[in-house]
């Protein structure tokens, strides 16, 4: 039996292919940067090629939050007509998270279940792997802190606004984030200045003057449009400080760099240590780190005196799929949960 675990995100669809419950194939696909719905179609059509014929599918999403819809409602309605047009003759179930999964004339009446619950998919599967521990799923965009105890998923908040009111999601990731978003102040040439309220630099282009970010992991376009080179990000950068790269050597604005990506780990740092102790975490729970910015949750780790796991520590894969499938966690998780589900129907 094979099993297709498909994220649709709002800038990205991500998909894994399962079988007999070892993960094969994972991949990622942009979404076009366009200001219409016709975008997730467009991802969509671009996955069809690595879909096999008889396969089981398995659907999360988060994309219903895009602003091309007029609610989560419309949202999630157009994801799974499309997805049920694209594949009629075969299984389709949508994950509800809480709700468990769903057939697809079921999902209109479980929105508020099927909305943006890929950060579930992900934290069942680490909670059915390990008893008690926090997983933090740093990605492009945002940030998922999930705790789970004795095998089961704790977390207070189901919706993003609940999740956010609870310490449970940081809208801020490590690639599409605008750094204005990260701090408002940083240090240049001894003193403490502004930051400028603009979309000047991203989160992509400190991570590469850090030299943390992989040459992959960010697909999207930069906001001037020019290149990705540690050069061409220092200028994007100096801009948010009001300045030309020339202002400085390199290795100062790398030093600045290394201001905002400290900014964003104290406050990830933070947020874990209120839940731990809200959870009464045990100190031999592990920090699971998933998606592309899960150095971050490596170090935070380390900070915390806890220990690490990656999650595709947590998955049978094969070694050439491993790192995409922890980029890409939620996909592979609602695989590899209803490959479970099937298994013991």
């Amino acid at each position: 039996m094979t099993l297709m675990g498909w994220d649709l995100g709002g800038a990205n669809l991500k998909l894994a292919r399962v079988e007999a419950g070892r993960v094969v194939d994972v991949a990622q696909i942009p979404c076009p940067v366009m200001q219409d719905r016709g975008k997730f179609d467009a991802a969509l059509e671009a996955a069809m090629p690595l879909v096999p014929a008889g396969a089981v599918h398995a659907v999360t999403m988060t994309g219903e939050l895009s602003d091309v819809f007029a609610d989560r409602t419309e949202g999630v309605a157009y994801l799974v007509a499309m997805m049920r047009h694209a594949l009629p003759d075969q299984a389709l179930r949508f994950y509800g998270g809480r709700a468990g999964f769903l057939a697809t004339e079921d999902a209109a009446a479980h929105v508020s279940d099927i909305a943006s619950a890929n950060w579930h998919a992900t934290a069942a599967l680490a909670a059915s792997r390990v008893r008690d521990g926090l997983l933090l799923d740093i990605g492009s965009t945002t940030t998922d802190l999930v705790p789970f105890r004795e095998g089961r998923v704790t977390a207070r908040g189901y919706s993003d606004g609940e999740r956010l009111t609870d310490h449970e999601l940081i809208y801020a990731g490590v690639v599409r984030t605008p750094v204005m978003a990260i701090a408002r102040e940083a240090p240049f040439q001894g003193r403490m200045q502004g930051v400028a309220a603009e979309r000047f630099a991203t989160m992509a282009d400190v991570y590469r003057l850090t030299g943390d970010l992989a040459h992959d992991a960010d697909p999207y376009p930069t906001p001037d449009h020019c290149g990705k080179s540690v050069e061409e990000s220092a200028a994007r950068l100096a801009r948010m400080l009001g300045r030309d790269a020339n202002e400085a050597p390199l290795a100062e604005w790398i030093a600045i760099a290394q201001h905002f990506a400290e900014c964003q780990l104290a406050h990830s740092e933070l947020a874990a240590a209120t839940l731990i102790a809200r959870e009464a975490l045990d100190a031999s729970a592990p920090i699971i780190g998933a998606g592309c910015g899960r150095f971050l949750a490596e170090r935070l780790a380390a900070r915390l005196g806890r220990p690490y796991l990656d999650v595709a520590e947590l998955m049978a894969v094969v070694p050439e799929a491993r790192e995409m499938a922890a980029r890409c966690a939620p996909a592979v998780a609602v695989a590899l949960l209803a490959e479970g589900l099937e298994r013991n129907c």
